[in-house]
């Protein structure tokens, strides 16, 4: 069963792109005109912390007209970070006599750029080329005369994409879309708590899960037994909380101008290296690193500063 809708026709949604009358559900890819994009090599290992770190990444660069929301997805080594505004893509399908409620999944170039092995034109004035493994759009007249453009079909569809809504009017999902998605995260979430006891956001809540497993297997029951585990189960999520906390605190400090170049975090502190690009920038940062009581600030040769702290 698709739940994805992968298996329908994708459009690729461009300024020259004619206006549409769809009698039936599509997939639309939309090109870089749509999102802003940015590549960072980021010391983070799991996608949550990825995305906390996202909207500090794009201050200053995104137009403060409504509100942003974000794609991230590692690709090799680095992580990729796609800003998105809803209400303008909701406009733009409009525009091009695309109905929401016609829509099931929303894709971005950038995810298909393995897929674009020669350039693919849009209408007689742009083209899509890859330069420097990222999908970006050019003037047609930069290409040469001979060159062979793409055909753009299904193929190009990524594995995963957006949608908006859920079951209301003007949703991009309809109602068994969104059925059998609330049934996927009902089962995610139960698989997630039988079996992430670690990440749980209180030692009560692993309490909880403790108690059942030993009702499950009474010869746990031993109080010896039952103070062991909950003593280790305690231990894990503690640390892995302050962890978390330290991520956040130190994503505070990114900001534009502000750049992490790596981030070493271990059981007892932390080792931030950042970049800058002016004095006013390495005064903000020492201001917001004072405030986040960081315990060390040193000023290292090319416009780098080195932060540690305590978790």
């Amino acid at each position: 069963m698709n739940f994805m809708g992968s298996n329908k026709e994708l459009l690729l949604v461009h300024a020259e792109m004619p206006r549409q009358f769809l009698s039936h559900d599509v997939n639309v890819m939309l090109t870089p005109q749509y999102y802003t994009l940015k590549r960072e090599d980021i010391p983070v290992k799991y996608l949550y912390q990825a995305k906390k770190i996202a909207p500090s990444l794009f201050e200053g660069l995104l137009e403060e007209v409504g509100e942003y929301s974000y794609l991230v997805y590692k690709e090799e080594e680095q992580w990729i970070f796609i800003a998105y505004n809803l209400g303008q893509i909701r406009s733009l399908l409009l525009s091009k006599g695309i109905q929401p409620e016609k829509v099931s999944k929303i894709f971005f170039a950038q995810q298909a750029v393995d897929a674009f092995t020669a350039p693919m034109f849009l209408g007689e004035k742009e083209a899509l080329v890859v330069m420097e493994n990222t999908v970006v759009v050019v003037p047609r007249q930069a290409l040469k005369e001979e060159t062979k453009p793409l055909t753009f079909d299904d193929s190009f569809t990524p594995k995963t994409g957006i949608s908006i809504g859920g079951g209301v009017q003007g949703s991009l999902l309809d109602v068994t879309q969104a059925a059998l998605l609330s049934t996927l995260f009902i089962l995610f979430a139960a698989i997630f708590f039988v079996e992430g006891s670690r990440y749980t956001n209180s030692s009560s809540e692993i309490e909880e899960e403790m108690q059942m497993l030993l009702e499950d297997h009474p010869i746990l029951q031993s109080k010896i037994q039952r103070e062991s585990v909950a003593q280790k189960y305690t231990h894990i999520e503690t640390k892995e909380k302050q962890k978390r906390e330290t991520i956040k605190r130190v994503s505070k400090l990114i900001f534009k101008g502000s750049t992490l170049i790596s981030l070493t975090v271990q059981d007892k502190g932390f080792k931030a290296l950042f970049s800058y690009t002016d004095d006013a920038v390495l005064k903000r940062l020492q201001v917001l690193a004072k405030d986040e009581k960081f315990a060390k600030v040193k000023v290292l040769n090319g416009k780098k500063v080195q932060i540690e702290g305590a978790l």
